[in-house]
C-alpha cells in the first residue's frame, strides 16, 4: 500500500481502540497472574474450617521485578504479536483502524519496542502524546512520530 492510501486516523477512535484493547489487556493479564497464583498455592486451596470457605487465603506468589518483568513480556507479546501480524489489536479491528511503518508497511519488531514505551508515556501524561496529534500537521502522536509509524482509518465494507 503507498502512504497515502488511507487517511491518518483521528485522535478519538484511537482512544477508543486503546479502551477497548485495554479491557482485553486486563483480561489477559487477569488470567496470566490468577494461573500462577492458583498453582503455586495449591496447598492452599482446600477447605478451611476457620472460615468456611475454599479459598480462605491467597498469596500473591509473583511479585517484585520478576513479576512486573512477567507481565511486560505478555504485554509486549500481546501488542507485538498482533501488530506485526495485520498491524491491528482487536480493539483496532472494532474500530476499523491498521498501524503500519510510514512506508505503508508491516511495522517490525524495533518499531513495536519503540512504540510501546512512548505510546505509554503518551497515555499516562494525561493523553498528552494523543493529543498532540491535533497539532501535528500530518495528524501523528507522539508513539507515531517516535517509532515511524502511523494508525490509518480503513474504510467501511460495502454490503
Amino acid at each position: 500500500m503507498t502512504q497515502q492510501a488511507f487517511p491518518v486516523a483521528g485522535v478519538w477512535p484511537r482512544l477508543a481502540a486503546a479502551v477497548y484493547d485495554g479491557f482485553l489487556m486486563f483480561a489477559v493479564l487477569f488470567v496470566a497472574s490468577l494461573l500462577p497464583a492458583l498453582l503455586l498455592n495449591a496447598k492452599q486451596l482446600g477447605n478451611s474450617p476457620a472460615t468456611d470457605s475454599v479459598v480462605h487465603e491467597l498469596n500473591a506468589p509473583l511479585q517484585g521485578w520478576a513479576y512486573s518483568a512477567y507481565l511486560l513480556v505478555l504485554i509486549v507479546a500481546f501488542y507485538g504479536w498482533f501488530w506485526r501480524k495485520s498491524g491491528q489489536t482487536l480493539g483496532m479491528q472494532a474500530w476499523r483502524l491498521k498501524l503500519e511503518s510510514t512506508s505503508g508497511e508491516q511495522v517490525t519488531w524495533q518499531q513495536v519496542m519503540i512504540r510501546l514505551p512512548v505510546a505509554a508515556l503518551a497515555f499516562f501524561l494525561f493523553g498528552a502524546g494523543y493529543w498532540w496529534a491535533w497539532l501535528d500537521k500530518q495528524g501523528r502522536s507522539w508513539q507515531d512520530i517516535a517509532s515511524s509509524s502511523r494508525v490509518v482509518q480503513l474504510p467501511k465494507h460495502k454490503k
